[in-house]
């Protein structure tokens, strides 16, 4: 009986003491979505401009969920809409599902209007001071919303929507993904230049108080001008509306796979020094000091090894080990400066990073 229990034990036992013989493999990550927000600008008793029977709320929604329909089908995305019918949503409503949703991206999609009825393109807008008469004039009428809401002093803490200087503070905030919005923005001006054949007005920055309160890389997407009859024509078409809506799409997925990086996480498993890639022999018998990196992220597509590919952390270098890219920040030969950038790289996201040590070649985890 003594040993009928004993050989039980044993074969419960196997399957952990070989699981723990296993030579663990350190590229394992962990799949992790890309979340989008897709704002259809105006709606409800805000129709935007209205040009005769053509209202600017009403092209944006069907352009938003042309694009939503095609980013849903990528499992890798999640789509959030801040409206799916025609009703009205308050500027700091809109910010405020992005800002829950933790999105990566937001982009507010319009129409352009202008008293020359000649003026036509598309022009992308990320937050910045306004520049110009003109980026002022956009800026005033996307903001106008604000005042149709009921206290709107008080939901915007004494913010005047027709007043450069009140985004000044934001802009503070926010300079850390001004970059990526840029990027963004000059990534759907491409498509549309590309697929419309119509006027590229470029990228602009100016105080869109959508933008200002979404603490994420945003933009705002003009798609052209429904005061000019052939654009206002073209955008109230089936046709034209797929045709802007597969652009902003290109543009979205060209961007989410730049980002391929961040939407990876390490795996916080143990580095062994039996299960080294690479092993570089000191020269001159001359033994090297001892580096400290932060492992970050990895992935089976190298991007830049760039700070601003990787939430501004610092000194980023990538090496590939097999058909996996291993990203580091960091470069220390003090381990208390090492746990510091650690500590940083959790709080902006990097749920798995861990330190490793660099000795003679031989990559450990600390």
């Amino acid at each position: 009986m003594k040993t009928y229990i004993l050989l039980i034990i044993a074969l419960i036992a196997f399957p952990v003491v070989s699981q723990a013989n296993k030579p663990i493999d350190s590229t394992v990550v962990n799949s992790k979505t890309f979340t989008i927000v897709l704002d259809a600008g105006h709606g409800g008793t805000d129709p935007g401009k209205k040009v005769g029977s053509v209202n600017e709320k009403d092209i944006a929604l069907k352009v938003v969920k042309k694009v939503g329909a095609m980013l849903e089908k990528h499992p890798e995305i999640k789509v959030v809409y801040t409206r799916t019918t025609d009703k009205f949503l308050e500027l700091h409503e809109r910010a405020s599902i992005a800002n829950k949703a933790k999105a990566d991206l937001f982009v507010s999609v319009h129409c352009n209007a202008a008293a020359n009825k000649s003026a036509k393109g598309n022009e992308t807008w990320v937050l910045g001071l306004h520049r110009s008469d003109d980026n002022l004039e956009v800026v005033q009428r996307e903001n106008s919303v604000i005042l149709l809401e009921d206290n709107y002093e008080e939901k915007y803490a004494g913010f005047d929507p027709n007043d450069p200087s009140s985004f000044a503070a934001s802009l503070l905030t926010q300079e850390d993904f001004l970059d990526n919005s840029i990027e963004m923005a000059a990534a759907v001006q491409t498509k549309f230049e590309a697929a419309l054949k119509r006027k590229n007005r470029g990228v602009k920055q100016a105080g869109f108080a959508v933008l200002r309160l979404s603490y994420m890389p945003s933009v705002l997407i003009e798609t052209g001008f429904i005061t000019n009859k052939e654009e206002r024509d073209f955008l109230n078409s089936k046709a034209g509306q797929d045709k802007v809506a597969a652009s902003i799409f290109n543009a979205i997925l060209g961007y989410q796979k730049d980002r391929d990086i961040n939407n990876f996480e390490v795996t916080p498993i143990d580095i062994e020094e039996n299960n080294q890639t690479e092993i570089i022999a000191p020269q001159n018998g001359v033994e090297s000091a001892v580096i400290y990196k932060v492992q970050i992220a990895a992935s089976s597509g190298a991007v830049a090894p760039k700070s601003y590919n990787f939430k501004k952390l610092p000194e980023i270098s990538r090496e590939k080990h097999g058909g996996i890219y291993r990203y580091f920040t960091g470069n220390f030969t003090d381990v208390k400066k090492a746990i510091t950038l650690k500590d940083k790289a959790l709080a902006v996201g990097y749920d798995g990073a861990f330190i490793v040590v660099v000795e003679n070649g031989v990559t450990r985890r600390l």
